[in-house]
Parts: structure tokens; sequence; C-alpha cells
């Protein structure tokens, strides 16, 4: 589905499997027929290129509302406003929820966001009063993004392509890094935060990092992230 519709498709409960779902035109239709046979196809009401922002909601994390920008945050909480696009993370994900929660707990100080995608860890983190505030991704349309973001949002912060198992990253006193199980793995080596937020795993997955102590765990919809202190377990 990604190869033929790269613009995105919808995936649906249909029972006890799933439903994919693309809105596209008749040669989209003829590629997908080639490619799967058995298609269903029909027609769609206008208003059709707009209907992905009825996935898209605002979430309340701590004292933030993380949200896209047309919705209006609750009064009084501070809004971090995302724009959905190409890079992963617009605050609803449990991973991103579960990672800004426990940031939320933090003491304040310097910070890097590895794997920034959208920023949106970076910019909550400038929101939440952590400062200076860095922010590496391998991945230049997230690096983008980021900086796109920080900007709408008003927020300070230096974002750059990197990769961060190659490159020099800044020392902070915290680092949060929202990735794969097998690259939360790999960090520790590469930063000397004294605190680390992971997440990006599920809560079944058994995780012990080298020369790192597990402080706090936290779990949503099957998800789990970690807060985690120099020293060994």
């Amino acid at each position: 589905m990604l190869g033929l519709f790269p613009e995105g498709f919808e995936e649906l409960d249909a029972g006890a499997g799933v439903e994919l779902a693309a809105y596209t035109d008749a040669a989209g239709e003829a590629r997908a027929q080639a490619a799967f046979g058995d298609i269903t196809a029909v027609d769609v009401a206008e208003g059709w290129e707009d209907r992905w922002r009825e996935f898209h909601h605002g979430v309340r994390v701590g004292p933030l509302w993380v949200g896209p920008p047309w919705e209006e945050a609750p009064e009084g909480a501070p809004a971090v406003v995302i724009e959905p696009g190409r890079a992963f993370g617009t605050g609803a994900h449990p991973t991103t929820t579960l990672c800004l929660g426990l940031l939320a707990e933090l003491p304040r100080g310097s910070l890097l966001d590895v794997g920034c995608g959208s920023g949106v860890l970076a910019i909550a983190s400038a929101k939440l009063g952590f400062g200076p505030v860095h922010a590496v991704d391998r991945d230049p349309v997230a690096v983008e993004a980021t900086i796109a973001n920080a900007a709408a949002n008003a927020v300070d912060l230096e974002a750059r392509v990197a990769d961060a198992f190659a490159a020099d990253l800044p020392h902070t006193g915290t680092t949060v890094a929202n990735l794969t199980l097998e690259d939360v793995r790999r960090l520790p080596p590469r930063i000397g935060s004294h605190h680390l937020v992971t997440s990006g795993y599920l809560g079944a997955d058994a995780l012990v990092l080298a020369g790192r102590t597990s402080v706090r765990r936290v779990e949503l919809e099957g998800w789990a992230a970690d807060v985690w202190e120099l020293g060994e377990e």
C-alpha cells in the first residue's frame, strides 16, 4: 500500500482483520486492482481530501495540550501545535504521550531529543521549561518539520540532521529518545545525560541498558516508556 499510495491511506477495523482504504482516482484504482486482485471501489462524498483531519485530535498531557492547528487548546493549557505531516509525532501516539508525561516530572535543564521527527517532544520540552533544547534526526524531512513547528510555536531550539550513532552529540542534562527497541539499546554509550527517557517499544519488551538504572516505567495501550539514570542496575 505504501508503494501504491505513498501520500497515505487509512487502516480501519474490519472484524477479525483490517481494511486498508486509499482515496484515489481511476488510475489508482487500476493499480490497486493489479496488485491485490479483489478490491472494492466506491465513490466518496465531496471534501474527502480533508477527511484525514478527523483522525488527528489534541491530547492533554500534564500541563500541556498537544494538537493540530485546526483545534483549540483548553483554556489555561500551554499549547504545542503540531501540523501533521510526513514526520512522525503528533502527540496522540501512546509513546509520545508517555514521554511527555515523564519529561514533565523531571528537573529542568538542557535537553537532547534523539530522532526528533516532527519535533513534538523537543518543542514540548521547551514549553515545559527545558533549555537549551537540541534536536537531531537522520531524516532531513524530520529536521525541516521540527524547525517549522518550532517557529509556529515560538520556541527556540537547535535542530540538525545527524546520525545519533555516528555524529558528535551535545552533552545535556536530559535526553529523550522515542526510537525502535534496537536503537534504544544502542543509544546509552553515545550520551552522557544523567536522565534518559526512552520509548518506542512494547510493555512486554525486556529492556536493560548498559550503564543505566531504571527508575520509572509507565505503560499505555500496550506501549512502554522508561526513565533511566546513570549507574548500573
